[in-house]
Formats: structure tokens, sequence, C-alpha cells
């Protein structure tokens, strides 16, 4: 039996699955997988057909190699471009752990068709909800980091999770995508706080995108 028989075979094992979404985005209103929602019943799978995954980094890819058990030399690779997450506040450690994270999910979710609707349509929306998406408004004064730590662990954690998937874009010179995936948020009164994560580089290329685009 070939690598991708086995690989097609645990795809299809998955999806006979009912996983549940651990991951909330409150403000955008949907519920999305985290890494440990799918990686454990994939394991599994993986074990009944004689596959093994193996994740690995370099500084321009992240890869993910699954492997036939029975015969090592059948092997199927799946690669990511490689961005970093930059946010303020944290230290180079929690950056690096932050974007080999969300590497890994996105992986998994290509190599084993993991499909998430909500996710899609909450953020894309239909045309009559992006008529009502408030547009990224010019920035007060960052937060101060002491500041920043004094908001809720669960607004923490939704912040950064929103600067990381903006910074994913900006890395691949989609600013625009990534203007639009905030102003996609309801974010209220946390427009500042999230501004914070961003350095002076970032920010400079949102607003400048923001006035262009206002004046077309």
């Amino acid at each position: 039996m070939s690598v991708y028989l086995k690989l097609q075979q645990a795809r299809i094992k998955l999806q006979s699955i009912e996983m549940k979404k651990s991951g909330h985005n409150k403000f955008a209103g949907y519920q999305y997988f985290e890494l440990g929602d799918f990686l454990t019943p994939i394991q599994k799978i993986f074990g009944e057909v004689g596959l093994c995954g193996v994740v690995s980094f370099t500084p321009e890819l992240a890869i993910l190699r699954i492997v036939d058990v029975e015969n090592t030399e059948q092997v199927i690779e799946f690669t990511s471009p490689m961005g970093s997450a930059a946010l303020k506040g944290c230290h180079e450690v929690q950056n690096i752990g932050a974007v080999e994270t969300y590497q890994r999910r996105y992986l998994y979710v290509t190599a084993l068709e993991i499909v998430e609707h909500d996710a899609l349509e909450a953020v894309t929306g239909s045309p009559d909800q992006k008529k009502e998406v408030t547009k990224l408004e010019k920035p007060q004064k960052p937060v101060t980091q002491d500041e920043f730590d004094k908001l809720p662990p669960e607004d923490q954690q939704m912040l950064r999770d929103i600067a990381m998937e903006a910074i994913a874009y900006i890395a691949k010179n989609q600013v625009g995508d990534a203007v639009d995936y905030i102003e996609s948020q309801d974010l209220a009164d946390l427009k500042v706080p999230l501004w914070s994560l961003f350095d002076s580089k970032q920010r400079s290329a949102m607003k400048n995108y923001s006035l262009q685009k206002k004046a077309a």
C-alpha cells in the first residue's frame, strides 16, 4: 500500500470523527480548531494506518514529512514559508514558539484537508455584513506593556491571535489583507491594545494602506 493511499485513508478516518473546536474568537463570533483538537486523533489514526508525521523548521520553511513506517523511503512532504511573529512585549523564545505552533497547525490542516467553514465565513462575511465593518481608524498612542498586562488574560490571548494573523499577511506583502482582517474584528475599545502588538514598520504599512484606500 502506497503512502498516498494511507494518507487518504487517514483523511477519511479523521473526517468520520466529530471533533470539538475549542478555539473561540468571541469578537468575530466563530469557533476554530486549535492544534490540540485534532493532533491527538491524527496521531491515533496514523498509528492505525502506519504513518508518522515529522515536523521540522528551517529559517525559510516549516516542513511536515509524512512517512510510511513500513517503508520509510515513501514520504509525502508539505511545506509552508516561515514568518516571524515579532509580537511586542513577548520574549524572542515566545515569538518563536508562537510561530512554530501556528505553522504546525496549518501544516496538519493542509495535509489532512481539515476545513474550517465557520472561520472563513466569519472573517469574510456576506456582502451585507461587509458594509457594516468598521474601518481601521487612525490609532492612538499604543498602550504600555503594563497597561496591556492589566487586560483580562482571554483578551490578551485573543489580541495576540489577531496580531499573529495580521503579521502573517504583512510578512507575505499582503498588507491589504491584514487591514481587512483587522477591520473584520469587532474590537470596540481593544483596537489600541491590539495596535501595541505591532512594531513601527508594521503599523506604518497598515496606516499607509488605509490612507491610500480612503483616498482612492
